[in-house]
């Protein structure tokens, strides 16, 4: 029978991590990238949604064809005051500052 787990996705400024979490809140899988950052429209560095978003999407392909594991639960912790606007489809308007 598969552990039921919470996947946590941790969006550091220079670390993205994904940590699954049992039910005694134990960490049974952790896995770490590192993205290129990108440019903003006034050339200040930013953060890479199509990696990140890409990302997200293949940890929890990667997750769910794993047999010991199934996900009960998703969170996201992101640094400082991180934010993006979405449109009405749900799409990014705006680099994440």
């Amino acid at each position: 029978m598969p552990k039921p787990v919470i996947a946590i996705f941790d969006v550091g400024k220079t670390n993205k991590k994904l940590f699954l979490f049992d039910e005694e809140y134990n960490i049974v899988y952790e896995r770490s990238a590192r993205f290129v950052e990108t440019l903003d429209e006034d050339g200040e560095p930013c953060e890479n949604l199509e990696s990140l978003i890409s990302s997200v999407h293949d940890s929890l392909s990667q997750v769910q064809k794993m047999k010991e594991f199934e996900i009960k639960a998703i969170n996201f912790s992101t640094y400082g005051a991180s934010f993006v606007y979405l449109d009405e489809n749900g799409k990014p308007l705006t680099p994440l500052y």
